[in-house]
C-alpha cells in the first residue's frame, strides 16, 4: 500500500512539452518544487523572474498581472483577494504613524471607514475633501499628507471630478513643500477602458476586478497597478508580508472575463445611457446622476477625459416620495435585483441615504436609488422600472 501511494505521489511521468491552447493554463500551488538547493536559494520572487511559493505567484497569476497592467496602461500589477483589499494594501504599504491621507467625501464607503477605524488606530490621520473642488483639496494638503485618494466618478452619486486639476494641486503642494505624496485612484468604474489613469497623472490605479474584468458576479479580486518600480516594490513587499493571495481558479475566471470585457463594457454603457435619458423624463424623478447626461455633475469633465460611461446610474426621487415609497419602488422591481456590487450580467439596484454617508451637504431632498444595468434587453428593463414607479 505504501509503495503504491508513494509511486502515485512521485510518479515519473511528465506530459510532453509544446501544448498550446487559447486559455492560459491554470496552476494551483502552495508549494513550488525546486530542482536544487542552489535554485532554492537563488530564486528572486521580488522581480517575478522565478517561482518560490504560491503566495508569490504562479504562471497563471503572473499572466493575469501582466494583462491587467497592460489594460491599465501601467507596468506593474499586484493581485489581492478583493477590491477593498487593494485599497487597504495601498494604505498599509504607504502610510505610517504620524502621516495623513486625504479621501474624497463621495468615495467608496469602506475606504473611508478603513481610515476612520484601523488607520486611525495606527496613528494615521485623515481628512475628507470635496472632489469637485480642486481648491478644497489644495487647502487641505498639509506637511503630513502622504496619500491622496481620487475616485472617478464618486461612489453612488457619480459626480465626475477634474482629475488633472486634482493631481495638479498635489504636485503644486509638493513643489512648494517637497514631500513624498502619492496619488491613488479607485479606477473600478473606468476599468482601464474609459480613460488611462497614468496619462492623467495618477501614481497608482486600483480596481475591484470583481466588477468588469470578471463580469460574471462570481469571483472576488482586486489589483494595484503602477508605472513606477520603486512604488510597486513598496506595495508588493507589503503584499508579501501580510500574506495576501488569490487562487488559481479565481485567476482563471478573470482571465476568461477579460476576453469579453470591452464588449460588455460598451453594451452596458449604451444600455445605461438609454435608460438614464428615459428615466430623467419620468415625473417621479427629480434628477438622474450619470456622467454622460448633460447637467450631471462633472459632465463636461467626463466628456473631455473619457471614452465610456460604464453601467451605473443613480435616480433621485422628488421630495414628496417618502423613504417608504422609495423602498416600495425597489421592492416592486422584478428584473433589477436588490444587491450590492455591479458590472455582472444581472441588473441590480439599492437605495441609499446619502446625507448619512457624507460630511458635506447633499443638495437633494429626495431619496436616491443606484442602478447597475446588466445585459438584459433595454426594453425589458425600462418596462420593469415603469411598473415599479407606478406601484410606488
Amino acid at each position: 500500500m505504501s509503495e503504491t501511494s508513494t509511486t502515485l505521489i512521485h510518479h515519473p511521468y511528465k506530459p510532453p512539452a509544446g501544448f498550446d491552447a487559447i486559455p492560459p493554463g491554470v496552476y494551483k500551488a502552495s508549494t513550488i518544487a525546486f530542482p536544487s538547493v542552489a535554485a532554492l536559494r537563488s530564486r528572486d520572487w521580488k522581480h517575478k523572474t522565478g517561482y518560490t511559493y504560491g503566495l508569490h505567484g504562479t504562471p497563471t497569476t503572473f499572466t493575469l498581472e501582466e494583462r491587467i497592467a497592460t489594460l491599465e496602461g501601467g507596468k506593474h500589477c499586484t493581485l489581492v483577494p478583493s477590491g477593498l483589499a487593494a485599497v487597504v494594501l495601498v494604505g498599509m504599504a504607504l502610510l505610517k504613524a504620524g502621516d495623513e491621507l486625504l479621501i474624497p467625501d463621495n468615495a467608496y464607503g469602506p475606504n473611508k471607514t478603513f481610515a476612520q477605524g484601523e488607520l486611525a488606530g495606527w496613528g494615521i490621520t485623515h481628512r475628507f475633501y470635496d472632489a469637485m473642488n480642486p481648491a478644497d483639496l489644495a487647502a487641505k494638503l498639509g506637511p503630513k499628507t502622504r496619500l491622496v485618494w481620487l475616485e472617478a466618478p464618486g461612489s453612488i452619486t457619480l459626480e465626475f471630478p477634474d482629475m488633472p486639476a486634482l493631481v495638479a494641486a498635489v504636485k503644486a503642494h509638493k513643489n512648494a513643500h517637497p514631500a513624498g505624496i502619492v496619488t491613488a485612484l479607485d479606477n473600478t468604474w473606468g476599468a482601464g477602458l474609459a480613460f488611462n489613469a497614468f496619462d492623467l497623472g495618477l501614481d497608482i490605479s486600483v480596481q475591484a476586478l470583481t466588477k468588469y474584468p470578471s463580469g460574471g458576479a462570481d469571483v472576488l479580486m482586486g489589483s494595484v497597478v503602477t508605472r513606477d518600480e520603486a512604488l510597486h516594490h513598496l506595495v508588493h513587499f507589503c503584499h508579501m508580508r501580510v500574506g495576501y493571495g488569490i487562487g488559481g481558479n479565481d485567476a482563471e475566471l478573470v482571465l476568461r472575463g477579460l476576453n469579453s470585457m470591452a464588449l460588455r463594457y460598451a453594451a452596458q454603457d449604451a444600455a445605461t445611457r438609454e435608460l438614464a435619458a428615459w428615466l430623467a423624463g419620468r415625473p417621479q424623478i427629480a434628477t438622474v446622476l450619470h456622467p454622460a447626461l448633460p447637467g450631471s455633475p462633472g459632465h463636461e469633465t467626463w466628456k473631455r477625459d473619457c471614452a465610456g460611461a460604464a453601467c451605473l446610474m443613480s435616480a433621485v426621487f422628488k421630495p414628496e416620495f417618502s423613504p417608504e415609497r422609495v423602498d416600495r419602488f425597489c421592492d416592486s422591481l422584478k428584473l433589477f435585483k436588490l444587491g450590492y456590487s455591479w458590472a455582472g450580467p444581472m441588473s441590480l439596484c439599492a437605495p441609499y441615504d446619502i446625507p448619512a454617508l457624507r460630511t458635506t451637504p447633499w443638495p437633494h431632498k429626495g431619496g436616491l436609488v443606484r442602478f447597475s444595468v446588466g445585459l438584459e434587453a433595454v426594453a425589458d428593463l425600462q418596462a420593469d422600472i415603469a411598473q415599479a414607479l407606478e406601484k410606488a
